[in-house]
Parts: structure tokens; C-alpha cells; sequence
């Protein structure tokens, strides 16, 4: 078989029957045109029609969710959940509650989640939700109802064995609350395993919160130290300023690197003292403000309303907000600057073009299904705890992140010589290591 031919037919074949889903494709793309050697060397996951099996989802669940606001006034939005594959375990993956949020987006997100489970090396298939609500200016009762609401339709497909959701972009601790006291309502069951990002009162994980942007540091102190270098004393630009920027500026700064810039969607500033972390955490996750309101606090920074928080110089950078926010122009702009790494906190934040341009100027890039693991890995740890009704030390999770963050990093580069000919190359080993788990449990499993 003429596995390139294959490949350009499976994918033209993806873009043919999922039309104006943008995102789904390009997550799609990246994947496939890195796993050609391990088609080539395994001939019977084509047999298997494997590949195309992994591009169709085993269930999409799309919902009406009705809700009354504070005046009265009936409300409807659209809300999805995508259970992509569960061959290594129940479907995992979170909720975002977004006004952009739609089939494509949460395919996307959902395809990402697979191979990024399965680095993990834990038992989590990949899926994704969400739902079209903006949780921003809406009261606690309007965010309660909405929560109940959807999850009046969802519960029937979730279950601790069966699909196991947990937070993301508008959706953290007082959603998954309110979400779990319904589903507890309607169940008549205290499940603590069905939803994970809980408060640690009631069943959740320490160090969850902080996971995600932890972890991408942990990855990218994993490439640094390949060719030598560390955090120590290196200047570090982390866009986005929501929970995995803040926690990934706290874990740079606790291993001696130097974050002078951060994002959110009105603009970026620039403290070249340092971002002040309790500043920052008391602007955004206390005050809700813009991030302008850091810089009027603090006379040493300055704000920007226009470019890019990328055309800072650095020697590190983490981008944390959301898909393709980093173009092309961005790229060359870094390597320019003279960026040694590049790790990406959100899912699928660089365009292919600015993939290319690292890739090409060899600078240590890793993928988000690697880098951002961290999250998920804490999901199911855990899912881990509430299974055993246990609860562990934050320092204990923290530890068993960290390992699990070094074991993907090696993983990647392990099956990046494998497969080609450059241990440096993170997509190709991300992609091929996350795809050989899942084909493999596939295969075994039967065409199911």
C-alpha cells in the first residue's frame, strides 16, 4: 500500500464529510502526516483501517440547554460533548463554556485529547465538551442554573467508568460544583470519580489547579536540559493570563527563570522586574480585570493594546491562551529574538506555519498534547483518589506530575529516533508515541 497516497485519502476523505470545521482539520493534518513511518512499519493498522477509525468519533452529543437569567428571561444555548475514543479507558477530557465554542472546536479538542491521554501512559480515553455560553458577567445564580440545566442532558452518558469530563476555559471550581450537585441530584449517587476538578473539600485533587501550566514548565525544563540549559536566570514570555499562564509563571519564577510579559485578549504588558505573581493572581483571579490593571498598580510595567506579546524578547515561550494564537510572523519574530524553546500550554496555540519556522530553525518545540499533559494527568490521578477514597499531600501529586511529565518528554524523544532520524523532533515523537497506544489497544480490541 502506498501509505502517503493513504494517508492524502483518509485526510481529503475527513475535510469531505466534516465541512467548515477548520480546527478538526488541522488537528487531523498534523497528526497524520507524522505517523507515516509507523503505517509503513505496521502494515496492518492500515489493514485495520485504524486510522480512520481514530478520525471518527464513537459518539457526538449535541443538546439544548433552556435556562431562565436573573430578569426572567428564557435563555438557549447549544451544548455538545464529542466521546472520541475510549480503547485505553473511559472518555476524559473538559468542558469550555465559550461564546466560539461549536462542533468543530470541541472535535478538535477532542482528537487532541486522545493521543495526549494516552502519553500519560493512564487508562483515559479522549473526549471534549461544552457548551456555547459566555460565563463572563453572569451572576452566580445565572451560572447555577445554566450548569443544571446542562447537566439535566448530559448525565445520561457520563458515569466513572463511562465518560469523565472536567473543567476548561469558563468552567473551574463553582462550575464543576454546580454541575456535580445536579448530576448527585438526578443520579441519586455521590460519584465523586464522574467530574474531576473539584475544590479538594469534597473529593478533589491538590495540585490540580496548578497542574497544566506546571507540567508545560516541567516539559520544557525536560528539552532545555538536552542541550544543556535550564530556567536559571532566563527570560520567559507566557501568553494568556488565566490558570495555566498564572501557574506557569509561578513554576519559572520557583526555578530561578524570569517571566516579563503575559497576555489576555484586550492586549499584553511587559515588567521587565519580573511579573509580580500576587499582583497578577489578585487582577485576574480576585478583581476578574483586564490585564491593563496590573500595569496601572505597578509603575514598572507597561501595557500595550496593539501587537503581539510575542515581540517581547526571550529565551523562553509558553503560549497559554488559546488555538493558533501564535502565527507565523510571531515565529520568526522569536527566533529572531533568539528563543531556545518554545512549549505550548493551550491546545494547538501555534499555527502549522509557525510550527514550520521552529522546526526549520531547530528550536526545541513542544507540541501541546505533550507539554500541556499535565492536567489531564492530574485528572486522573485524581480519579485515582476518589476511586480508593483517599486524598493525597500536595507534595505527593506534585511529585507524581512531575515523573509523569519527565516519562512523556522521554517517551517522545525515544520514539522520535525510532521512527526518525532527530531525537529533537517533540511533534513527531508526540503524535507516533500517543498513536502507537491507542492502535494498539484498538487492534486488540476488535472493529468495535
Amino acid at each position: 500500500m502506498d501509505v502517503s497516497a493513504h494517508i492524502e485519502a483518509v485526510y481529503e476523505d475527513i475535510r469531505r464529510r466534516n465541512p467548515g470545521e477548520g480546527e478538526f482539520h488541522q488537528a487531523a493534518h498534523e497528526v497524520l502526516h507524522a505517523i507515516g513511518p509507523v503505517l509503513r512499519a505496521h502494515p496492518e493498522y492500515s489493514r485495520a483501517r485504524i486510522v480512520e477509525r481514530l478520525c471518527e468519533p464513537e459518539r457526538q452529543l449535541i443538546f439544548r440547554v433552556a435556562w431562565v437569567d436573573d430578569q426572567g428571561t428564557v435563555q438557549v444555548n447549544r451544548g455538545f460533548r464529542v466521546e472520541f475514543n475510549s480503547a485505553l479507558g473511559p472518555y476524559k477530557g473538559g468542558l469550555r463554556f465559550h461564546p466560539s465554542v461549536n462542533l468543530g472546536i470541541v472535535k478538535f479538542l477532542g482528537f487532541e485529547q486522545i493521543f495526549k491521554n494516552a502519553l500519560t501512559g493512564m487508562a483515559i480515553g479522549g473526549g471534549k465538551g461544552g457548551a456555547d455560553f459566555d460565563p463572563k458577567g453572569r451572576s452566580d445564580g445565572e451560572i447555577m442554573r445554566f450548569c443544571q440545566a446542562f447537566m439535566t442532558e448530559l448525565y445520561r452518558h457520563l458515569g466513572e467508568h463511562t465518560d469523565v469530563p472536567a473543567g476548561d476555559i469558563g468552567v473551574g471550581g463553582r462550575e464543576i460544583g454546580y454541575l456535580f450537585g445536579q448530576y448527585k441530584r438526578i443520579t441519586n449517587r455521590y460519584e465523586a470519580g464522574v467530574l474531576t476538578g473539584k475544590p479538594v473539600g469534597w473529593g478533589g485533587s491538590h495540585a490540580r489547579t496548578e497542574a497544566t501550566g506546571y507540567g508545560a514548565v516541567y516539559f520544557a525544563q525536560e528539552m532545555l536540559a538536552t542541550r544543556g540549559h535550564d530556567f536559571d536566570g532566563r527570560r520567559v514570555v507566557v501568553s494568556g493570563s488565566g490558570n495555566v499562564a498564572v501557574y506557569a509563571v509561578e513554576k519559572v519564577h520557583a526555578l530561578g527563570g524570569r517571566v516579563v510579559a503575559c497576555s489576555d485578549s484586550s492586549g499584553y504588558l511587559v515588567d521587565e522586574d519580573g511579573i509580580d505573581l500576587d499582583l497578577l493572581k489578585e487582577v485576574k483571579e480576585v478583581r476578574r480585570a483586564r490585564i491593563s490593571a496590573y500595569a496601572e498598580a505597578k509603575p514598572t510595567a507597561r501595557f500595550s493594546a496593539r501587537g503581539s506579546v510575542f515581540d517581547v524578547p526571550c529565551e523562553i515561550a509558553l503560549p497559554c491562551a488559546t488555538q493558533n494564537e501564535l502565527t507565523r510572523q510571531d515565529a520568526v519574530a522569536l527566533v529572531k529574538n533568539g528563543v531556545l524553546a518554545v512549549a505550548e500550554g493551550a491546545n494547538m496555540p501555534c499555527t502549522p506555519e509557525a510550527v514550520e519556522v521552529f522546526r526549520g530553525a531547530r528550536t526545541l518545540f513542544g507540541p501541546g498534547k505533550a507539554a500541556n499533559a499535565g492536567g489531564v494527568a492530574t485528572s486522573a490521578l485524581e480519579m485515582q483518589q476518589n476511586a480508593s477514597r483517599d486524598s493525597w499531600t500536595f507534595e505527593r501529586t506534585e511529585d507524581r506530575l512531575a515523573t509523569i511529565m519527565r516519562q512523556v518528554h522521554a517517551q517522545c524523544r525515544a520514539t522520535a529516533e525510532t521512527y526518525g532520524d532527530d531525537a529533537d523532533d517533540y511533534v513527531l515523537g508526540a503524535n507516533t508515541a500517543g498513536f502507537l497506544r491507542v492502535a494498539e489497544a484498538m487492534m486488540a480490541q476488535g472493529v468495535v
